[in-house]
């Protein structure tokens, strides 16, 4: 965790942010590789409706329609969800690739930034697995852009 509002987990991939672009960006295969989110549902594009599922480790599910507020292809997704009304508790999550090592490797940030009057009251329940939930699907994502080398699909 960056603050007490933020979390973030980042992990090094071996593979271009193209690479790992393709893989994150294909939501119909997340039920074969994501542990953390699946399924999830919607267009790609900065205003569009999601429907997600995220699964925390050894946490509740729960299941979200956030809306899309960041799409620059190669580099960053993100979305703002809320539960319930907007400002009770909303959750502004970001995927960002990174360039490394002359743009042969990508560094994979997943981070979000949680607010509301909520949040308080669930900070201690609800941040920890799902900062679980993020590093596990950071490592499951590079697993999967491994595999993809390996034998293209």
């Amino acid at each position: 965790m960056t603050d007490r509002n933020e979390l973030r987990a980042e992990i090094e991939i071996d593979a271009d942010p193209d690479s790992v672009w393709a893989v994150l960006m294909d939501f119909e295969a997340y039920p074969e590789w994501n542990p953390f989110i699946q399924p999830i549902d919607g267009s790609q594009v900065v205003g569009a409706s999601l429907r997600l599922r995220i699964q925390p480790p050894d946490s509740r599910g729960m299941t979200l329609t956030p809306h899309v507020i960041v799409v620059e292809p190669g580099r960053a997704f993100g979305w703002l969800g809320s539960l319930g009304i907007r400002h009770i508790f909303d959750g502004a999550h970001r995927f960002q690739l990174e360039p490394i090592d002359g743009g042969r490797r990508t560094r994979f940030v997943q981070s979000e930034r949680f607010r509301g009057v909520l949040l308080p009251f669930v900070r201690r329940s609800v941040l920890p697995p799902t900062l679980r939930g993020f590093k596990a699907m950071n490592l499951a994502l590079a697993d999967r852009v491994a595999a993809m080398k390996v034998s293209p699909a």
